[in-house]
C-alpha cells in the first residue's frame, strides 16, 4: 500500500471588486480622517493665513489696506531698532529662564526621588505653581515686587541688596528680573515632573552595583544618573526653550514691555504690534522671523544630539 501526498490547497481567489479592495485599504485613513481634518482646520489654515499677512498691508485702522506689499515688512524689520532690542532681550530672557528652571527643577526632582515622610504632599506643593493661570501668576508677582503692597523690595533692602525699597519693575536695570523670577517659579514644575519620571525609570540595581564597587553619590550621579537623564534633558530643554521664547503672558501682565522697552521681547513685541498698533501685516512678518530662528535652533540642537549619539 503506497501513500500519496495530499494535494496542497490552492489559495482562495480574492473575489472582492476593485472598489471593495480600495475601501479596505483606505479604512485606516478614514478612521483618522476626523483628526486630520480638525488639525488642518485649526492649525494649518490659520498658519497659512498668518503667513500670507506678512506679505500684505493688513492694518485694521486703514480701510484701504489689504494689498500685496511683497518683502516691504521684512525690509522695514531689518532697520527696526525696537526689534533688535526685543531680540536681544529675548535671548537673555530665554537663556536665564530655562537655565534657572532646569537647574532648580533637576534639584527638586533629585530630592523628591528620595523616600521621606510626606513626600506625596511635597510633590503636590511643588507642582502647585503649574496649576496657577499665568495671568494670575503675573499679577501676583507684580504686586509682590511693588513696595507699597509687596514684601520683596523690603526684603532685598533689609539684606543690603537695594539702597531703598523701590519697585523692581520700574527700574530699567532690574525690570527684566521680575518676569524672569515669576517665569522660573511658574515653570520649575515642568522640569521637576519630567526629570522625576525619568529618575524613577532608572533601574535601582545599577546604584546597588555601583555602591558595592565603592562609588560615592557624586560618582553615581555622573556615571549613572546623568547618562540616563541626558535624552530627557535634551528634549525638555528644547521644548521649554521654544515655549519660553514664545511666552509673553507674564511680560505683558507685569511690565507691558517697559520701562523703556527693557523687558520687551519678540513675542510681546508681536502682541504690541498686532493688538495695540493693529498692524497685523508687520506683526506677522515678525512672527515669521521668530519662527525661522526657533526652527534653526531646534534643528541645531537635534543635529548636535544625533552627532553625540553616533559618537557614542
Amino acid at each position: 500500500m503506497t501513500l500519496t501526498a495530499a494535494p496542497q490547497s490552492l489559495p482562495m481567489r480574492d473575489r472582492r471588486t476593485p472598489l471593495q479592495r480600495l475601501a479596505r485599504n483606505a479604512e485606516p485613513y478614514l478612521y483618522s480622517a476626523p483628526a486630520l481634518i480638525l488639525i488642518l482646520a485649526v492649525m494649518l489654515v490659520p498658519l497659512a493665513i498668518g503667513v500670507s499677512y506678512a506679505f500684505r498691508d493688513m492694518r485694521l485702522l486703514n480701510p484701504f489696506s489689504g494689498g500685496f506689499v511683497g518683502l516691504k515688512h521684512f525690509q522695514a524689520l531689518a532697520a527696526d531698532r525696537n526689534f533688535a532690542v526685543a531680540l536681544k532681550n529675548t535671548v537673555f530672557w530665554t537663556a536665564s529662564s530655562v537655565f534657572l528652571q532646569f537647574t532648580l527643577g533637576l534639584i527638586l526632582a533629585l530630592l523628591l526621588n528620595r523616600p521621606f515622610a510626606g513626600r506625596g504632599i511635597a510633590q503636590a506643593l511643588v507642582f502647585l505653581p503649574w496649576a496657577v493661570p499665568t495671568f494670575l501668576s503675573g499679577l501676583n508677582w507684580a504686586w509682590m515686587f511693588n513696595p507699597v503692597v509687596g514684601p520683596i523690595p523690603h526684603w532685598l533692602f533689609a539684606l543690603g541688596l537695594m539702597s531703598a525699597p523701590t519697585n523692581i519693575l520700574a527700574d530699567p536695570d532690574t525690570a527684566m528680573w521680575g518676569p524672569i523670577v515669576a517665569n522660573v517659579w511658574w515653570g520649575i514644575p515642568f522640569f521637576a515632573i519630567t526629570m522625576l519620571a525619568a529618575l524613577q525609570s532608572i533601574p535601582k540595581d545599577l546604584y546597588e552595583a555601583a555602591s558595592i564597587d565603592g562609588a560615592n553619590g557624586v560618582q553615581q550621579f555622573w556615571s549613572i544618573t546623568l547618562p540616563f537623564l541626558a535624552p530627557t534633558m535634551a528634549i525638555t530643554v528644547l521644548l521649554r526653550t521654544v515655549w519660553v521664547a514664545n511666552f509673553a503672558d507674564l511680560i505683558v501682565v507685569m511690565t507691558g514691555g517697559g520701562p523703556a522697552d527693557r523687558t520687551q521681547i519678540v513675542a510681546s513685541y508681536i502682541f504690541t504690534t498686532a493688538f495695540r498698533k493693529l498692524d497685523f501685516g508687520y506683526a506677522s512678518a515678525i512672527s515669521l522671523v521668530l519662527l525661522a530662528l526657533l526652527l534653526v535652533y531646534s534643528l541645531a540642537l537635534v543635529s548636535l544630539r544625533q552627532m553625540l549619539l553616533r559618537k557614542d
